[in-house]
């Protein structure tokens, strides 16, 4: 007899519904505890028998799988959309949800996702947030410009952030309220604590020894810097759950969309249902990239004559994660390949036309096909002495002894 627990978790900011079931389906026990390790630890302590479980992905997910993994034999976390697609119905509410979760979990068709580990996931966390005080800083430069703009205010756009430069602009403003300048001075101090604060972020994060070796590798693709890499690693976490380049150009939101019905395909627009973070890291990195390297700037400027430069940036985006994924499976620093060179024996295939038989080589590189053959023709006719005719070639019959008459006939003129 299969005496372990199939429990389903729907979780919530302050509560938590539960519903245990046997595999066979037999109710055990369903409720509702608070959202607190304490309450968690109790329910714990209270199980009589192995058990698995399920939770939907959510913002509270991470810490109550964190607490309730070790305690469980399997513990998966569901997609939120797919479950959706699984299990629609008319009713919902919490305890319909548990129910649901726990049943997919007897039947093991949880569409599970992939949970970082915690040192990952905290590292992550400091990456984002480094990147929400790099986007507060741009806006805090945008509105300062903007204040200045709006009171008529010349000033030079390349200096303007510059502290001594703010400086100087500042005392000279007379005309302009004195509200004015002082929100111009709050602005540039918080502009000085968003860029001193980003970069006390980021050199955290190049210090940590777990990721230095993978951010190393991963900065010799050219155009990949440290905040691109340092994204790549963070975000995807581990390279092995993708089986292949277009899994993971998928997961960054760059692959469109395929709909499909009825014999007739078509794409739409880049989905949202992607990694965010990724996806804006790598669009950002696709309009620097092919500075560095030839071939992204040979297929940046052929998709960008074919359809546009943001579709160009997109096809770069694509072919650097390739390049990173490739360098992250292997662990080996990114190499250009080389073309292996054509074999010489016949096994090969490879073919090549011998030189032109005529006298003046340069010639021959110069001219039209027609010129080369007709110069060949002449260097291959045998030479004769001087006021005698060379002997025409034999007739072959059809046109060639047409053509071999009105030799004749005009060497006889010539003669």
């Amino acid at each position: 007899m299969n005496d372990t627990y199939y429990t389903g978790f729907d979780v919530h900011k302050k509560s938590i519904q539960y519903c245990i079931k046997l595999a066979d389906g037999t109710l055990v026990s369903e409720g509702r505890i608070p959202a607190t390790r304490a309450a968690l630890q109790q329910w714990v302590e209270g199980q009589k028998a192995p058990w698995r479980g399920a939770l939907e992905a959510t913002m509270f997910t991470a810490w109550i799988y964190d607490f309730l993994a070790p305690h469980a034999r399997e513990l998966k976390v569901a997609h939120p959309a797919l479950l959706e697609a699984i299990a629609a119905g008319k009713h919902a509410s919490d305890p319909l949800d548990a129910r649901t979760i726990c049943d997919l979990a007897r039947a093991n068709l949880i569409p599970g996702v992939w949970m970082a580990p915690p040192e990952i996931r905290a590292l992550r966390t400091k990456l984002r947030y480094r990147n929400l005080v790099v986007r507060q800083s741009t806006q805090t430069m945008n509105r300062i410009a903007g204040t200045l703009m709006e009171h008529g205010v010349e000033y030079s756009k390349s200096k303007l952030h510059g502290k001594r430069y703010f400086q100087q602009l500042l005392g000279n403003l007379k005309e302009v309220p004195e509200t004015v300048r002082t929100m111009l001075r709050y602005g540039r101090a918080s502009l000085d604590a968003f860029q001193s604060t980003q970069r006390l972020l980021l050199r955290q994060l190049s210090a940590d020894r777990s990721l230095a070796e993978r951010v190393r590798l991963l900065r010799t693709i050219p155009g990949v810097g440290e905040v691109t890499a340092l994204t790549w690693a963070l975000e995807i976490g581990d390279p092995q759950r993708f089986p292949s380049a277009e899994r993971a150009m998928s997961y960054c939101g760059l692959v469109a969309p395929l709909q499909e019905s009825a014999g007739k395909r078509y794409r739409q627009p880049l989905s949202k249902k992607r990694n965010r973070h990724l996806q804006s890291m790598l669009i950002e990195a696709a309009h620097l990239a092919p500075r560095y390297y030839p071939e992204l700037r040979r297929l940046y400027d052929q998709t960008k004559r074919k359809r546009h430069a943001g579709a160009a940036a997109v096809a770069v985006a694509r072919k650097l994660v390739s390049y990173l994924l490739c360098v992250d499976k292997t662990r080996q620093p990114f190499q250009v390949r080389q073309q292996n060179p054509a074999p010489n024996s016949p096994a090969g295939k490879v073919a090549s036309l011998p030189a032109p038989p005529i006298e003046n080589a340069s010639l021959a590189r110069r001219s039209s096909p027609s010129r080369v053959r007709s110069a060949a023709a002449e260097a291959a006719a045998p030479r004769t002495a001087p006021g005698r005719r060379a002997t025409p070639p034999a007739a072959m019959g059809g046109s060639g002894g047409k053509a071999t008459r009105a030799a004749r006939s005009s060497q006889t003129l010539v003669g």
